[in-house]
Parts: C-alpha cells; sequence; structure tokens
C-alpha cells in the first residue's frame, strides 16, 4: 500500500505566488462525482488523500461534499492552503471528521509581495483557524519552506509566532519541525527547483514518487508526484481506469524501477530540485 495519493481537486488559485510554477493546463474544478469515482478507485492502495498539487483547495464551492465522501469511505484526507481562505472555510473544515492535517504555507504571503501592514492580519487569521483546528483534533503545520529563496519576511512571521505562543526558548533550526502547541507545528525547509526540462540534470538519484505516493490531477490524470504540475509524466486517468491497469502500464514499471536504481527513467526527473532532498 502507498502512503498517499495527491488528489487535485482544482487546479485554480486565488494567488499567483512567485515561489510556485503555476499551470498552462485549461481551469478545471474536479466534479464531486469524480472525486468519489477517484476515492473508490483509490481505496485500499493509499492511506492518506492530500487535496493539493496546483490550485488552492479552498476555493472548491462543494468542498463539504468532497469531505463527506471522504468521510464516507473512512479515508484520511489532508490539505495545504495558502491560509487566506482559512476562516471563510473554517466551518466546513471543522465539521470533517475526516481531516488529518492541516498545512499553510505562511510564505505564501511574501511570494505575492503583499503589503506588510497587511501581514498581521493575515497571520492572525491563520493563526486563529488553525488553533481552532487543533483543538478540534486536527494536526496543522505552519510552513515556512523558504530558506534561501523569498525570506527576508521569515523574522517578521517568526516574531509573530513567538508573541502567540509566548516562549522565547526556539530553537533556530533552518529544517525541520517545531511544536508550538498541542497538535499546532512549524515547518522549515529550505526552497526546492521544481523538476523543469530546462534546468540542468542532478546526480544519480532516488525518488519516492509511486513506491508511497502517486498524483491525481483534476482531469484524472494519474502522474506520479504532486511536482508533475502539467501532467507531463501521465502514466492514465483514473475517471477511466483502474489503478492496477494504470500502475502496470510500462512507462509507470520504467519509472519504479529506475528511481530503485537510483537512475530516474524519465528526462523530467533526472531534473527535479526537489528530489535532491532525499539524498541529503
Amino acid at each position: 500500500m502507498r502512503v498517499k495519493a495527491y488528489v487535485e481537486i482544482t487546479n485554480v488559485c486565488n494567488l499567483a505566488c512567485a515561489f510556485c510554477p503555476g499551470t498552462k493546463r485549461s481551469p478545471r474544478f474536479m466534479t464531486p462525482e469524480e472525486f468519489a469515482l477517484a476515492l473508490d478507485r483509490l481505496r485500499g492502495f493509499v492511506s492518506y488523500v492530500y487535496l493539493h498539487v496546483m490550485g488552492e483547495p479552498l476555493l472548491h464551492p462543494a468542498l463539504g461534499e468532497l469531505l463527506s465522501a471522504a468521510d464516507e469511505r473512512k479515508m484520511k484526507v489532508c490539505i495545504t492552503t495558502n491560509g487566506t481562505l482559512l476562516p471563510e472555510a473554517l466551518d466546513t473544515l471543522l465539521a470533517a471528521p475526516c481531516l488529518h492535517k492541516l498545512s499553510v504555507s505562511l510564505h505564501s504571503f511574501e511570494g505575492n509581495n503583499g503589503a506588510a501592514s497587511e501581514e498581521l492580519a493575515y497571520l492572525q487569521r491563520v493563526w486563529d483557524s488553525a488553533n481552532a483546528l487543533a483543538r478540534g483534533g486536527v494536526i496543522c503545520a505552519l510552513r515556512l519552506w523558504n530558506e534561501g529563496g523569498l525570506d527576508s519576511r521569515n523574522e517578521s512571521i517568526l516574531g509573530f509566532l513567538r508573541r502567540q505562543t509566548g516562549r522565547d526558548d526556539w530553537p533556530e533550526p533552518r529544517r525541520g519541525s517545531f511544536l508550538l502547541g498541542e497538535r499546532l507545528y512549524l515547518e522549515r525547509d529550505i526552497k526546492f527547483d521544481w523538476p523543469d526540462l530546462s534546468a540542468p540534470e542532478t546526480h544519480t538519484q532516488y525518488c519516492r514518487a509511486l513506491r508511497d505516493q502517486l498524483g491525481v490531477l483534476c482531469d484524472g490524470t494519474v502522474v506520479p508526484c504532486c511536482l508533475d504540475h502539467e501532467g507531463d509524466l501521465a502514466l492514465g486517468n483514473l475517471f477511466e481506469q483502474t489503478l492496477p491497469e494504470i500502475l502496470d502500464t510500462p512507462r509507470a514499471r520504467a519509472l519504479t524501477e529506475g528511481f530503485g536504481r537510483r537512475r530516474p527513467a524519465e528526462e523530467l526527473c533526472r531534473r527535479c530540485g526537489y528530489a535532491e532532498r532525499f539524498n541529503l
């Protein structure tokens, strides 16, 4: 069984962050019927469903219905969001027993050149929403995955979090997770480079794609991981095929075998900056 599947319920976003490559695919929202079909075909093969590839999942107009579909199937859901819509979506999220974890990309604010005067209000809304969810039993991670990138406001963000926790004994790791409160974490990491065919090839590497994760784009296209934001490595379509049929295709088998030998079969995978993390 794979650990997780990234299911892109929409590729539409309300922000245009500098660290995100975006997508040239047509804007689309996965319908509740399509999402239910995807869950049925993933059930028994993955433990967690992550609502994330491109797009902002909290924009989906039928988010509550989608979460109910996951709950009916006893599947755990994790959501990654930029946090701007959390107050509006809070009641829906609190009412979802299937919600296991919420990750908020705090570096989204700086990525959009947000005015400093608006930063405090944004952080307060995220903090209040995350605390409400944590009290409700949801693991909440506040992310700063931008070390070495657009990180000039990190100190003001960290200062806000210190004031909220009332603690001054924080360690200073630039990578890793730090407990802020019960079920509430700060996650820090370096900026990574998305896979790009124009990027230089990385050294021989291992990747967890198709071994403990895979992605499903909003049109049903199955890809090896959440970083294939354009569906360049399309393996099949979950709306039309079963997962075993897709994973048994020559391309999927070559990918899995190549990563096992630390010799990625696809050129895009050989030009992925994120996979460098597995070699650290």
